[in-house]
């Protein structure tokens, strides 16, 4: 009971508040955009901050953590790239942009505000170093899959150093440094600064729920759903079994830092897979409606994890 009243309905409701709001034009699209500047600009990197800078650093960084997402993440790349090939005759950019689809989690508007409110701030170390590497590790084999199916118009170098940009220009990534650098040298955070980390970051968890929520009514289930139906399966249910899988089964990996990892893991798809699609002209039905029913589908998968994997 404590899961459901202090995790899940908070998480799942604002969501959902944000959805209603959204769909009857109380929040509007101007708003909302807003909204998601505040979150990602502010309130998530001030809280992923102040979270880092106070936490206790492990004397060795649990590699088997990032082989353990990862592995199971581009497992799951290959077997939706294959299944959208065998199963739908796909060609290759279409075949990546679905691989990112069942890969790719929504660890921004979702996986931060669910892994703090289920675990805490001890959690800010797992999040900091899978966020660090998701977009690096996902988005370039992705692009250069595209790319060479399309031509090659851009080459691998130049598309490295753009998503490099990006990703360093991306607040979230500045306080989650900015907070580890803190930490490893030992820094105590001035009252002032941490009063307003503390203040703005508290703002984080119901702001990123609640524009999230309102995001979805961007999405809608149509056309054949058979695709979409492959994505949710793999994204939701064998991701995080083969997360699980490694991180218990082949390697060592901390208890907290397994939940964490199959956690995410279990996200529905991210928005991401939605941009690449609309950027490139394909599949964007499928995807659209595989994010829209993976979330749906998350709020039944990510209860049920919640209660095995509470702390």
């Amino acid at each position: 009971m404590d899961i459901i009243f202090g995790i899940i309905l908070p998480v799942f409701g604002t969501l959902g508040l944000g959805y209603v709001a959204a769909r009857f034009g109380v929040f509007d699209e101007a708003a909302n955009r807003g909204l998601s500047l505040f979150v990602f600009n502010f309130a998530l990197p001030l809280m992923l901050f102040r979270a880092i800078a106070q936490a206790d650093l492990p004397a060795a960084m649990p590699w088997g953590y990032l082989l353990s997402y990862y592995l199971g993440a581009f497992g799951v790349y290959a077997l939706t790239m294959a299944g959208a090939r065998i199963l739908f005759g796909r060609k290759l950019q279409e075949q990546a942009v679905l691989g990112l689809g069942g890969a790719f989690s929504n660890t921004g508007m979702l996986g931060i505000p669910l892994v703090m409110t289920a675990y805490g701030a001890d959690a800010a170390l797992p999040l900091f170093v899978m966020i660090a590497c998701h977009s690096l590790l996902m988005l370039p084999p992705t692009t250069a899959l595209i790319e060479a199916a399309q031509g090659a118009r851009e080459g691998l170098g130049p598309m490295l150093v753009k998503l490099t940009k990006s990703v360093l220009g991306t607040p979230i990534i500045w306080g989650l440094s900015c907070g580890l650098a803190f930490a490893l040298l030992g820094i105590e955070l001035p009252g002032p600064l941490d009063a307003v980390a503390k203040g703005l970051g508290s703002a984080a968890t119901p702001c990123a729920l609640f524009a999230l929520g309102a995001s979805l009514t961007r999405y809608s289930l149509g056309g054949n759903l058979r695709e979409p139906a492959l994505l949710v399966a793999l994204k939701t249910v064998l991701h995080p079994l083969l997360v699980w899988l490694l991180a218990t089964q082949v390697f060592e990996v901390p208890p907290l830092w397994v939940a964490t990892g199959v956690l995410l893991a279990a996200l529905p798809a991210g928005i991401t897979p939605y941009l690449f699609a609309q950027r490139y002209g394909v599949c964007q039905s499928t995807v659209a409606s595989a994010v829209f029913l993976s979330t749906l589908v998350s709020v039944a998968t990510l209860s049920a994890l919640l209660f095995v994997l509470r702390p």
